[in-house]
């Protein structure tokens, strides 16, 4: 399940990712941070987690815990990184998987949050592998997707300007994707039954959800 979510930023917390990336000492090889495999294909920079960074990256965790979308379709039980990297001309982020495991903990998702308008940058288009082919994405700054961690993907060459994201991984309550999926389902559920003042038909949903949650839910 892929999921785009807008607007999960403020203007006010864009301005301050700008002050982020414009700090001159404030990043580093990103190929630091990849797994054995990954890092001989990865060529960006990351900003070091301390300081204003890690303020920002505290920030991103704060928004996207009180958006409802995120919750719903990730279920998070750990953010268990979240990091800011950087593309200029040349860069790039070759084919790879995410680990499996990061810190100790397992990671289910993945998710890209763009913090540079599209038409500021050429190329660095995130290019994710399916069955009947790629799927190129690039949002506005603001926009999110949420992805499995099992996904092939890749970033397409940076060609003009400096594509700025902030990348992080996500170890959920429900291991399952299709479980995670079917929640979310119910979820949509849910609103559209609130949204439509039915309350026979959302305490229903209500009881489906925390018996799928008793079920999927845990470690």
């Amino acid at each position: 399940m892929f999921i785009q979510i807008a607007d999960v930023l403020t203007p006010a917390d864009l301005r301050l990712a700008g002050t982020v990336f414009k700090q001159k000492d404030g990043f580093e090889d990103g190929a630091r941070t990849a797994g054995r495999i990954a890092r001989t294909v990865k060529r960006n920079e990351q900003a070091s987690p301390k300081g204003l960074a890690a303020d920002f990256t505290a920030l991103v965790e704060k928004r996207l815990m009180k958006n409802e979308v995120f919750l719903a379709a990730a279920r998070p039980r750990d953010f268990i990184r979240i990091l800011l990297s950087r593309y200029t001309k040349g860069m790039e982020y070759g084919l790879h998987s995410d680990d499996a495991f990061m810190d100790g903990k397992r990671v289910d998702l993945s998710f890209t949050l763009f913090l540079a308008e599209p038409g500021t940058y050429e190329g660095g288009e995130l290019v994710i592998e399916e069955p009947a082919g790629e799927r190129l994405v690039k949002l506005s700054a603001g926009s999110l997707v949420l992805y499995p961690s099992t996904t092939l993907h890749r970033v397409a060459e940076v060609t003009k300007g400096e594509r700025r994201a902030a990348v992080g991984w996500v170890r959920s309550l429900v291991r399952g994707a299709e479980e995670r999926e079917t929640l979310f389902d119910v979820a949509l559920a849910l609103r559209q039954a609130e949204a439509a003042g039915n309350r026979a038909l959302t305490d229903r949903l209500l009881k489906v959800q925390g018996s799928l949650l008793r079920r999927w839910g845990g470690d």
